[in-house]
């Protein structure tokens, strides 16, 4: 699909935002793209590329960047966090549970990208097919849980998949022609996933550039029906 489009990516200066960041360049050419990060930063050096510095919780920010922006056809709400890579690690008992770690994780998995779907998805192209997504993981689901632990990251994304679904049920309603969905990137080497990579096969590991490819192969392919689902890197299905 080589039409040009208004995409925005939200957490653009993590490691799958910016692969995404490059992957809409390189699938989308002549598309304008909107990179939204907390710090200023041009690491994709591109007069297609504007780079927004935004406070996720500042909702006037939001809505002046949604504003400037205008219609959109494409975003993804890369925000997320796993660990602080200190002292709050993903808990493996009920024991190591704590109002804090439980707050900021829910901060950032759940609340901002529930203010930036409220603030950008009234600006979903209406005239044609567009699509919203936000970075979930599949340890959201509760019936795929057989393992236990990571209490609070577990919590903050099966929320996440919550809000998606019922955030997509009013945007669909209001705009037909909208689809609201949820991504599992599949396991990421990053920073974020660096320290719990030791069990887990190579040729399951997907490098960042990888797993942009595949979401965004997923977001061309996704259909009106599948709204509010959480679908992923592979396109399947995941049960909530």
């Amino acid at each position: 699909m080589s039409d040009q489009k208004t995409i925005v990516i939200a957490g653009a200066s993590g490691a799958i935002g910016q692969a995404l960041v490059l992957g809409c360049l390189e699938r989308y050419p002549g598309s304008s793209i909107h990179a939204l990060q907390r710090h200023s930063g041009t690491s994709q050096a591109n007069h297609n590329v504007k780079h927004h510095s935004v406070d996720y919780l500042n909702e006037e920010d939001l809505a002046g960047v949604a504003k400037l922006v205008g219609e959109i056809d494409i975003m993804i709400v890369a925000v997320g966090t796993l660990h602080d890579n200190g002292s709050a690690q993903p808990e493996k008992a009920i024991r190591a549970l704590s109002a804090e770690q439980m707050q900021r994780l829910y901060t950032v998995n759940t609340i901002i990208p529930g203010l930036l779907i409220k603030h950008f998805s009234p600006f979903m192209n209406r005239d044609r097919r567009s699509v919203l997504a936000a970075l979930s993981a599949r340890v959201g689901s509760i019936s795929d849980n057989a393992l236990g632990g990571w209490y609070s990251y577990r919590c903050s994304k099966a929320a996440l998949n919550m809000l998606i679904k019922t955030a997509s049920i009013e945007v669909t309603r209001k705009n037909p022609s909208a689809i609201v969905i949820g991504l599992h990137p599949g396991t990421v080497e990053s920073s974020l996933s660096k320290p719990f990579l030791g069990n887990v096969p190579s040729a399951s590991l997907l490098s960042p550039d990888q797993s942009a490819k595949r979401l965004l192969d997923v977001l061309d392919g996704v259909e009106a029906q599948q709204s509010g689902s959480l679908l992923a890197y592979d396109g399947r299905e995941i049960a909530p």
